[in-house]
């Protein structure tokens, strides 16, 4: 893979043709640069799972993988499709960026997510210790207060982006303390976290990379600072816990990348998949959700229209599979977007169904070993937030004439802005 091949400059390469019939964009394959490739990629992802289930994309430098039933026997199956060094993004860094990184070029190395068996093993035992049925529980009452304070302030107003004043603010809040980053950090860290995300995880040109890795470096002193403080000064926080397991069960980089990455989820994934629920919940016309549809409604928009759109593996040997063959170290995406409308499993996987009996089969959250660790917090964080917004803004409706658009990303969707009132 060359290093440019993930920058999503769409001048370099012409992905999408037209058709001569109705003038729509046809793509041809994978385009981070383009915005269908976020917003809207469901007919190239279903003519893939009909044409090309395996389908090689030059532009992602990757295998494909897009029927649920091979993403989800591919997550099963770690001996065949390695998780070591999959979110590894560093392939897509320019020379001079990596150089600039020094060692955090391969930053994530030893995340759970990004390591087999049995590293993985010991690395999640770890990590569990902290998302115990009671510590999660403990989370809820103090999630739904995050977002009743908030709507005390912002429901006089009448109108907010939802996006930048509503949809991230509990979450962040949330994920602060469990981590234990002091309220007058959360901006800094915030900030940070959109550096980190851009950096790794969205496609940026040379000098951009440049000015996202000085945010970068700047945080992973932050976090370094924060795991040493807490080996002087214990606390009730997650840092806390799993700074006491360095030399035993942990190292002190795996703990940097453990908090790193959790601080990612609670300020980036989990409000982006709130926003994306409430936009389609408002289109459809189902706001506000009945609190007995509430869970049901949150895993069809999470199937529908969710804030992660796949994970990466490198193909550990010859993989033959619907008469192609991925070769031993390829890169393989499992694309769980194009899982999640597949029509084997979903029927009319484009269609919204609020009761959708079997909504939650998607693999937003991964399926086996590495399902996420974190998979009842975030899917509480989404039930409580509906259940609060929905009783406390019943009039939620979309503001006339704001167009909607996603920010590009490899492995995420997420609103940049989301105009609202009530």
């Amino acid at each position: 893979m060359t290093e440019d091949s993930m920058t999503g400059d769409s001048t370099t390469r012409d992905s999408t043709t037209r058709d001569s019939t109705t003038g729509d964009t046809l793509a041809e394959d994978f385009d981070v640069g383009a915005d269908w490739h976020v917003a809207a990629p469901y007919p190239f992802l279903a003519r893939l799972r009909e044409q090309a289930p395996v389908f090689k994309s030059e532009h992602l430098g990757a295998y494909v993988l897009t029927r649920h039933a091979d993403v989800r026997a591919a997550y099963g199956d770690p001996r065949r499709f390695s998780s070591k060094g999959s979110l590894t993004i560093s392939r897509s860094l320019t020379r001079e960026t990596r150089e600039k990184l020094g060692e955090h070029g391969s930053f994530l190395s030893s995340f759970v997510a990004n390591v087999d068996p049995p590293d993985h093993t010991r690395l999640r035992r770890s990590v569990s210790r902290a998302f115990t049925p009671r510590a999660v529980s403990a989370m809820e009452q103090e999630f739904r207060r995050l977002n009743e304070e908030l709507l005390d302030r912002l429901s006089p107003k009448g109108h907010a982006d939802f996006v930048g004043e509503i949809g991230h603010e509990p979450s962040i809040k949330l994920t602060a303390r469990f981590i234990g980053v002091p309220e007058a950090d959360e901006a800094f860290v915030q900030a940070r976290v959109k550096d980190w995300f851009q950096l790794f995880l969205s496609p940026q040109p040379p000098a951009r990379q440049l000015e996202l890795a000085d945010g970068f470096l700047t945080y992973l002193d932050y976090v370094d600072r924060l795991v040493a403080a807490r080996a002087k000064d214990s606390r009730d926080d997650f840092t806390s816990l799993m700074t006491s397991l360095i030399g035993e069960e942990l190292t002190h980089r795996e703990v940097v990348e453990l908090i790193s990455t959790i601080l990612l989820g609670g300020n980036d994934t989990v409000p982006n998949q709130l926003g994306n629920t409430v936009l389609r919940l408002l289109r459809e016309g189902a706001w506000p959700v009945p609190p007995e549809l509430v869970a049901n409604a949150s895993e069809e928009c999470m199937r529908i229209d969710g804030a992660s759109l796949g994970s990466f593996r490198y193909a550990a040997e010859d993989v033959a599979l619907h008469g192609v063959t991925i070769p031993r170290g390829a890169l393989v995406l499992l694309s769980t977007d194009s899982a999640a409308h597949d029509g084997t499993v979903f029927p009319g996987p484009d269609r919204f169904v609020i009761d959708r009996p079997n909504a939650a089969e998607h693999l937003v959250f991964g399926y086996g070993i590495h399902f996420c660790v974190g998979a009842a917090l975030g899917r509480l964080q989404l039930r409580t937030a509906l259940e609060v917004l929905g009783r406390r803004l019943p009039g939620l409706r979309l503001a006339p004439g704001h167009d909607v658009s996603y920010r590009r990303s490899i492995v995420g969707r997420g609103l940049t802005s989301l105009m609202v009132e009530w």
